[in-house]
């Protein structure tokens, strides 16, 4: 049996790796690797880097934010996104499907193994973080968006990551730079923002959640991805939910409530996820490793978050490129991109 995969995922500096990067990824709490635009130029270096990082930890999980429009981290020589909602305004369900599938094939093609998408909070731009990265202002309708999208995911061999649970679209403050507090009651939450997650696990279409940064004063002291209430009772007990609990990143003004780094790791960790998000902070990161010293992986998350590797059936962007699908799922988002 092989041996558990760390709980905790990092960033590196640059466009190559430095020694200090691989001596971070050698960590053995260290399990996954997250992307920025940062760490792009074209496609060759990405697969060159990604080449290189596999040598290091073949085992690790590399993902990005690749959602589209405004958070899309890999741009040149990838096809340009919409936003979500862009998407949802245009699109019929078998073109959602499409573009579903044409993000995550490109990014499996180059080696990556999952986005963090799709967005599944309701917001009609009343809040400064979500706005046109959700699909709809209606949390009823959003799943109707959402399902086809993740279905062209799975095709492609991706696992899919519905964020930010129960819901970031209802509070107007930005989590990375204040923590938000909802005095909302639990069934006002479930009856509203949470119900894009309870259909699309429902469904059988999410495979990881990651948790807002949000305070709901009136239902637990503390915020979502540090919570064993939301996370265990609601998310795990009530929802059924057995995927994959990434938590947002610790770096984040909204995960101070934890304290230092050490603290909100553990306390991630300590609530129900199976994986801390540590981003652009190596001291942080550090910090974070060096409370865990003591920490002994979890076999049930290991396996959960093995499954989050990607499984592509197009398996290089010379394959990709003799795809009718993928010519005609960019044609049409040419079509609507100008």
């Amino acid at each position: 049996m092989s041996a558990p995969l760390g709980p905790v995922m990092v960033d590196i500096e640059g466009l190559e790796l430095t020694d200090a990067d691989c001596e971070l990824l050698r960590h053995p709490l260290v399990g996954g690797l997250i992307f920025f635009a940062r760490n792009y130029r074209d496609r060759a270096q990405l697969q060159g880097l990604i080449a290189d990082i596999r040598a290091v930890r073949p085992e690790i999980l590399v993902a990005v934010d690749q959602e589209g429009g405004r958070v899309q981290r890999f741009r040149c020589e990838f096809t340009r996104l919409p936003s979500m909602q862009v998407l949802a305004a245009k699109a019929s369900e078998e073109q959602l499907q499409d573009v579903g599938w044409l993000l995550a094939t490109e990014l499996l093609a180059v080696g990556v193994d999952f986005s963090f998408a799709p967005v599944l909070d309701a917001d009609d731009q009343h809040s400064r973080v979500i706005g046109d990265r959700s699909f709809c202002a209606d949390p009823k309708r959003l799943e109707l968006f959402a399902r086809p999208f993740m279905r062209g995911m799975h095709e492609a061999g991706m696992a899919t990551t519905g964020k930010h649970f129960p819901g970031h679209g209802h509070v107007l403050e930005d989590s990375h730079v204040e923590l938000p507090e909802d005095k909302r009651s639990l069934e006002q939450v479930m009856e509203s923002d949470a119900l894009p997650f309870v259909d699309c696990i429902a469904s059988s279409q999410l495979d990881a959640i990651m948790p807002a940064h949000i305070r709901f004063v009136n239902i637990d002291s503390q915020p979502v991805g540090f919570s064993r209430y939301w996370l265990q009772d609601i998310l795990r007990g009530r929802l059924g939910f057995g995927g994959v609990i990434f938590s947002d990143d610790l770096s984040m003004e909204g995960a101070g409530a934890a304290g230092g780094y050490g603290g909100r790791v553990r306390a991630a960790l300590e609530a129900g996820c199976d994986m801390g998000v540590i981003c652009n902070n190596r001291d942080g990161a550090l910090e974070a490793l060096a409370a865990l010293q003591d920490y002994i992986p979890q076999r049930e998350s290991s396996e959960r978050l093995k499954a989050m590797r990607g499984r592509p059936l197009i398996t290089s962007w010379s394959e990709l490129e003799k795809s009718a699908r993928w010519h005609r799922a960019r044609g049409w988002l040419a079509s609507i991109m100008h």
